[in-house]
């Protein structure tokens, strides 16, 4: 299938048309780094709304760095999918390292890029969550409890791509949800929605929300 998107940047300017209702709102920008940070830069840039970072981490399989059966969030909280631990063989002692590593990430992640700035203000507030894609949904479902915890008004999901039923599942979680490349099949990745992909370093995506005029919550 042909790549839907040039790269993020491309990706988060068509969300931004999908989300004109939004322009010059209250609405908050959360972008899940790394991926999703240049997206939402561009949304926010598009629409004129504040955009900031909502550190998420998945909690991987060991035999791979891409897919997992969870994630931890900001706040410290923990998801785990018992359908995707299921037939899988691991051991609480995996189960253990895997979340330490991702809570390590989330944690590195708040240091580099929130460092010296306040919590997030979300008590009353819109927020659009956005990230480069969903594949299984943990990231985003773990972002959208740890929000609703944080007390959050309304939350609106916004991806440039997402596997069909993975969105369906997040769409009832969250108040609206915006994808502008829903796909199907057995094999899905979120790098093949995209012509231009990479992985990008922490200190790339703090240059990017300081060269973009990140506004701060």
């Amino acid at each position: 299938m042909k790549p839907a998107f040039r790269d993020r940047s491309d990706a988060g300017r068509q969300l931004a048309r999908m989300l004109e209702e939004y322009r010059g709102s209250a609405a908050l920008v959360l972008a899940i780094p790394a991926g999703g940070v240049p997206i939402g830069a561009e949304i926010a840039r598009e629409l004129g709304l504040p955009l900031d970072v909502l550190p998420v981490s998945k909690v991987l399989y060991p035999w791979t760095t891409e897919a997992g059966y969870g994630a931890v969030a900001f706040d410290g909280s923990v998801w785990l999918d018992d359908s995707r631990m299921q037939g899988h063989g691991l051991e609480p002692a995996q189960i253990e390292h895997a979340i330490a590593e991702a809570r390590a990430k989330v944690e590195r992640r708040m240091l580099r890029l929130r460092s010296g700035r306040p919590g997030l203000a979300l008590e009353g507030r819109l927020v659009i969550i956005v990230d480069d894609g969903i594949a299984a949904g943990s990231t985003m479902r773990t972002a959208i409890a740890a929000l609703r915890r944080r007390g959050a008004a309304r939350l609106v999901v916004a991806v440039p791509t997402a596997h069909q039923s993975a969105l369906d599942a997040v769409a009832q979680l969250a108040d609206e949800a915006y994808c502008a490349n829903p796909r199907g099949g057995a094999r899905f990745a979120v790098a093949d929605a995209y012509a231009q992909w990479r992985d990008l370093a922490d200190d790339e995506i703090a240059a990017l929300l300081q060269n973009r005029g990140q506004t701060p919550a």
